[in-house]
């Protein structure tokens, strides 16, 4: 949130835990439904992250917009859109390997901005 603030963009915040994103992102009328997640697991230089939400389950479309997915030891977030998730819970990144899956998406915070 503080990264997203810092660069300009109007943060929101759900009151209480009623919604199945973390924080909002408005811009001109337009508001991103953004899940933050979080990983230190690493294995041979890439990274798992498990998105996955109430029950352990997948989110279903329409309920988030993007991700915001940080990588701990690496101090590297990927800024990645639902679809680009393609239903998959289980997420590998590999920031130091060249031409990598989500790659484009790697301090991608462009995708926030209309």
């Amino acid at each position: 949130m503080a990264r997203a603030a810092g660069m300009g963009l109007c943060v929101c915040k759900p009151y209480g835990d009623s919604a199945q994103y973390d924080v909002g992102i408005e811009e001109d009328g337009r508001l991103l439904r953004v899940q933050i997640k979080s990983t230190t697991f690493s294995r041979d230089g890439s990274f798992t992250c498990n998105v996955v939400g109430r029950g352990r389950k997948g989110y279903a479309a329409g309920v988030v917009d993007m991700f915001a997915i940080y990588l701990v030891p690496m101090n590297v977030w990927y800024i990645l859109p639902f679809e680009a998730t393609a239903g998959t819970v289980s997420l590998q990144f590999a920031p130091e390997r060249e031409g990598h899956k989500y790659q484009r998406y790697m301090e991608a915070w462009h995708l926030l901005k209309a």
